[in-house]
């Protein structure tokens, strides 16, 4: 595959990273898609592009105050301590089965987000805490 198809679909992670809303989203399923890397392989290119894209785009976000800092430890911890008991659970998995649960995944995030647009759905908590 070309440098420049590669290329683009970083700027395309970049994009949606930079934006908060995971560059993984798009860029997992672009690498496998269109760059024919494996399940496997992509979701390991995206951990490794994840650490550099997410300290610049964590830096911008919290010079402009958009960064709710109280909440960071209860999400953070659990966080860790998931990621990398599924990162073990991951390593083991046929790339087939990865692939499947990335799908259903990005259906249900596709559903949320319908739903959201369409019915103007939020919950009361998130409205509260971040005042929207």
């Amino acid at each position: 595959m070309s440098f420049l198809v590669f290329f683009l679909c970083g700027i395309a992670g970049g994009v949606l990273g930079g934006m908060g809303m995971g560059g993984g989203t798009v860029l997992i399923p672009l690498l496998t898609l269109v760059c024919g890397v494996s399940q496997s392989a992509a979701q390991g290119v995206n951990l490794l592009s994840f650490l550099p894209m997410s300290l610049a785009a964590l830096s911008v976000h919290a010079k402009n105050g958009l960064v709710a800092k109280g909440d960071i430890l209860p999400l953070v911890l659990p966080a860790l301590l998931f990621s990398a008991l599924f990162s073990l659970l991951a390593a083991r998995l046929p790339a087939a089965a990865l692939g499947k649960g990335f799908a259903i995944f990005i259906i249900f995030l596709s559903i949320c987000y319908f739903r959201e647009a369409v019915c103007g759905f939020r919950s009361e908590n998130s409205q509260k805490k971040f005042g929207k």
